[in-house]
């Protein structure tokens, strides 16, 4: 064990950590800026965040207008920064917090953990940030830091390695500067301990860390298993009619869920008479360029067609779930990165 570790990471954090992030001038147990920030980061490096956090708290500044707001209107929001899971829970967060904690964060770890998207390493954040708290986290960079500088042996997403690591983070944790410490964890294994090509001439930790003695660093953290990713294949349609197009609304559950995307069918099937089975009447059917997809399970092969409509019929007007909306009124709703890149190659 370092016996110094969090004094030296604190003092590196203020010399050389990241200060100007925008979640960071906060006022004191203000949490909200702070739990939007740290659901946004999960699973997204801070560059791809600052634009949609900017964006997003212009026009949700607290967590009353959160709450008001139509799913729809959180999606569009967050559309194109992925996960879209985060942004459901982000908003079933904030009704629960209008109408269960008078619209104020509650502080108690327990009751953190019961709002929908908090888990037990977001929840430290929010407590270490906002509250002052002593909690330890656990998030992707502070695995990869705590393997390398400790040596710790096997993928960290098996459940006792993990635990290993969640024994170690919490024996390290400091009892004041406990901000400027999680930051510094932080910082440190984004700006550093990266995980490609670390800058471990940097690093405060340099004459005790495990990999950098050994040169270890490309081995450690130990890599998740491999497994063949399954490839699925889908048409798209692309339906014109007056200048809109047809959108559909998926299933809350499962990929995309709760954004407007384009129906879909079977790959095999034929452009045209998908159209039909929609009750509409197809001219022109074009190909558009393939696209694939990458998921976390598997890679989503799409071949989206452009099929000018000459008629369609009045029950596809108004039917739920299904909506024409004119090109330019896409940015309105919560339409899939992917799915947007096709129509604006229309």
């Amino acid at each position: 064990m370092i016996l110094d570790f969090a004094s030296r990471l604190v003092a590196w954090q203020r010399l050389w950590g990241r200060h100007d992030l925008p979640w960071q001038a906060h006022a004191p147990g203000d949490a909200y800026p702070v739990w939007v920030s740290e659901i946004m980061l999960q699973q997204t490096q801070v560059e791809t965040v600052l634009p949609y956090y900017r964006k997003f708290m212009a026009r949700f500044p607290d967590v009353a207008s959160l709450a008001a707001a139509s799913e729809d209107e959180v999606l569009a929001h967050w559309s194109g920064l992925g996960y879209y899971s985060r942004a459901r829970n982000l908003h079933g967060a904030a009704r629960q917090v209008v109408e269960r904690h008078d619209g104020r964060f509650p502080q108690a770890p327990e009751a953190l953990l019961a709002l929908p998207g908090i888990g037990r390493s977001t929840a430290a954040a929010i407590g270490a940030f906002a509250f002052g708290q002593r909690a330890a986290i656990l998030d992707g960079n502070v695995k990869r830091v705590m393997t390398r500088i400790f040596g710790v042996e096997g993928w960290p997403g098996e459940k006792p390695v993990e635990n290993r690591l969640w024994q170690l983070a919490e024996s390290l944790l400091p009892d004041e500067d406990v901000g400027p410490y999680t930051q510094g964890l932080m910082d440190l294994g984004a700006t550093v301990c990266t995980r490609a090509r670390p800058r471990c001439d940097v690093c405060p930790f340099r004459d005790l860390c495990v990999a950098c003695l050994t040169g270890r660093q490309r081995e450690l953290p130990v890599s998740r298993p491999r497994k063949a990713l399954p490839e699925r294949r889908v048409g798209m349609l692309v339906l014109l009619h007056a200048g809109e197009v047809l959108v559909v609304k998926r299933p809350a559950v499962g990929v995309w869920g709760g954004l407007w995307s384009l129906p879909e069918y079977a790959a095999e099937a034929d452009a045209g008479e998908a159209a039909r089975q929609l009750g509409l009447m197809p001219g022109k059917i074009t190909p558009l360029a393939p696209r694939v997809h990458g998921f976390t399970h598997f890679r989503l092969h799409i071949q989206p067609w452009l099929v000018e409509v000459e008629a369609r019929e009045s029950r596809l007007r108004e039917s739920p779930g299904q909506l024409w909306v004119p090109l330019p009124g896409l940015d309105a709703y919560g339409v899939p990165a992917p799915v947007r890149r096709i129509l604006g190659a229309v």
